[in-house]
């Protein structure tokens, strides 16, 4: 850190860890999802946190630069354990993990709280980077939002859109020439709910990721699917999040994106 970075840091406001923790789990309702993660706490570092890095994932590469911009805790969507992988903490995992102690910065992770919420999440500021209106939450999850354009668009005019948006090119596939009206989305790998937003009525559904069989089911049900890419979809949540606890808790915040094209 440098002595600039030092000074800046002893100037800000500071929160205790405990209590930012806490208080995201109410602003988040964490325990009222069931999840293949935990929510919260992952990596325990200093108590007091002043500077705050977010980042979409909780990759080495966010980890230094968060340690480099001399951060006291990182906040991410994508955190380092799940219920599918291996408790043991070798290779990969290990120098995550040891890059986090030995810099001692806390790891907060929140992932289907962070997509579904109302004002933070990652559907809700999909939409808004969009240029969305009046985007609500359609299925019972919460996990589905939708909205009506304002005027028909083509599958072309909706990707070159999302192209701009987002910085990145988009997969269109199914029944390209339907005339779009409803459009559903869903982030990151989401592509097993077009099942659903089909029967929500939407004409196209957005996602991050596409699997064989989703362009099968777009063409056979008549709509479309557009992938636009899970890192993509995902980096507004906690860029959002980041901001209102700058704002409450008067923190340092930084958002570092590792970029990815998957």
């Amino acid at each position: 850190m440098s002595k600039t970075q030092f000074q800046k840091k002893l100037s800000a406001s500071a929160v205790g860890q405990k209590a930012l923790v806490d208080y995201l789990a109410k602003a988040m309702l964490v325990p009222s999802f069931k999840d293949y993660c935990p929510n919260g706490l992952q990596v325990e570092g200093k108590a007091q946190i002043s500077r705050l890095a977010v980042a979409v994932s909780s990759s080495l590469n966010a980890i230094e630069a968060a340690r480099d911009w001399g951060a006291d805790a990182l906040l991410v969507h994508h955190g380092l354990f799940w219920k599918s992988d291996s408790p043991v903490i070798v290779g990969t995992l290990k120098r995550r993990v040891s890059a986090l102690l030995e810099a001692q910065i806390s790891l907060l992770a929140y992932h289907l709280p962070l997509d579904v919420h109302t004002e933070w999440g990652n559907n809700r500021t999909l939409g808004d980077a969009l240029g969305f209106i009046s985007s609500k939450p359609v299925s019972s999850s919460g996990l589905i939002w939708a909205t009506n354009s304002k005027r028909v668009l083509t599958a072309q005019q909706l990707t070159r859109t999302i192209e701009a948006r987002l910085g990145r090119v988009a997969l269109a596939v199914g029944a390209l020439d339907r005339p779009i009206k409803r459009i559903a989305w869903c982030t990151g790998g989401a592509q097993g709910y077009l099942g659903e937003a089909i029967e929500l009525g939407a004409d196209v559904f957005i996602s991050g990721e596409i699997s064989e069989q989703t362009t099968h089911l777009a063409r056979e049900a008549g709509v479309i699917f557009i992938a636009a890419g899970h890192h993509a979809t995902e980096r507004y949540g906690v860029q959002a999040l980041g901001k209102h606890l700058q704002k409450k808790f008067s923190l340092e915040v930084k958002f570092f994106d590792d970029d990815n094209p998957a």
